[in-house]
């Protein structure tokens, strides 16, 4: 069976996914667009060694953060994933839900070549259409030539809702937002203590200003305080934000392209969390 873990960010996803990973001696494969990056560890919350309770982790740290990787690479890696594992249980981890719907859903890519210019459209038709597709994250409204390659990649036909694959489970991780709200700010506390500056200072001599860092939420926001275009509190008060705010997309995509079974977090006592889930897998 494959069982996909998904909620926002910060919920508490990588210790329910592999409590169950334990559980159904299962391979615990990434779902977050940023963790597939090789040395961006703190800013992506990517899970320790302390976390790792054993069992074989895939799509972690495949690439470097000068690469670009792209849902369509996502796609194949993971469908070559559960192709290594047919037979065995699988876990599935992450927020990055379009990423999750390309690789298990009949999701189809526009051949290049066939790529449309949609001149005529104003930039608010071609957002509207992106919405529609479930798309429009992290793409703004008035930047054009981002909307037409985003639409393009994704495809005209792409969004469909036919899973190729059987036992499939969509277990979704919430709680109250404020609780939320709480525990993203207590954990960008955290990374700055952890040395989330001295990462991206490293990643950013080393790399440049490469995509991954300009689009990684935790890193873009360090980056201009490492420019000296904002101070630090600033930088630490821009980068809580956008958690919320990206929270709050994860939310409205998963609500409305999955059927997901949510579950609330108890934080007092996890373990009950972690019944009420077993439970429901049977």
């Amino acid at each position: 069976m494959i069982l996909c873990v998904v909620g926002p960010t910060g919920v508490g996803k990588t210790k329910l996914s592999e409590t169950l990973a334990v559980k159904y001696d299962a391979v615990v494969v990434n779902c977050d667009s940023m963790q597939v990056y090789r040395e961006m560890n703190i800013g992506t919350a990517k899970f320790t060694k302390e976390e790792n309770l054993g069992q074989p982790h895939e799509l972690f740290d495949i690439v470097d953060p000068n690469e670009v990787y792209t849902v369509y690479d996502y796609q194949k890696d993971l469908r070559a994933v559960l192709s290594k594992y047919k037979g065995r249980n699988v876990v599935i981890v992450g927020g990055t839900g379009l990423y999750l719907k390309a690789g298990l859903y009949n999701y189809e890519f526009q051949d290049r070549e066939k790529n449309e210019d949609y001149e005529g459209y104003s930039n608010e038709e071609l957002y509207e259409m992106l919405v529609k597709k479930g798309n429009a994250d992290g793409v703004h409204e008035n930047n054009r030539r981002r909307l037409i390659s985003r639409l393009n990649s994704t495809g005209n036909n792409s969004l469909k809702d036919e899973l190729l694959y059987d036992d499939v489970y969509f277990i979704g991780l919430t709680t109250a937002r404020d609780k939320l709200y709480e525990k993203l700010d207590s954990r960008v506390d955290k990374m700055l203590e952890d040395g989330l500056l001295e990462e991206v200072e490293g990643l950013y001599n080393k790399y440049g200003f490469t995509k991954a860092l300009r689009t990684g939420i935790s890193y873009k926001e360090i980056v201009i305080y490492l420019k000296g275009l904002v101070t630090l509190d600033e930088a630490t008060r821009i980068l809580k934000q956008q958690n919320r705010n990206y929270a709050k997309r994860q939310y409205t995509w998963f609500n409305h392209q999955m059927d997901i079974r949510w579950f609330e977090v108890n934080y007092e006592d996890f373990n009950e969390t972690i019944k009420e889930v077993i439970s429901y897998i049977g």
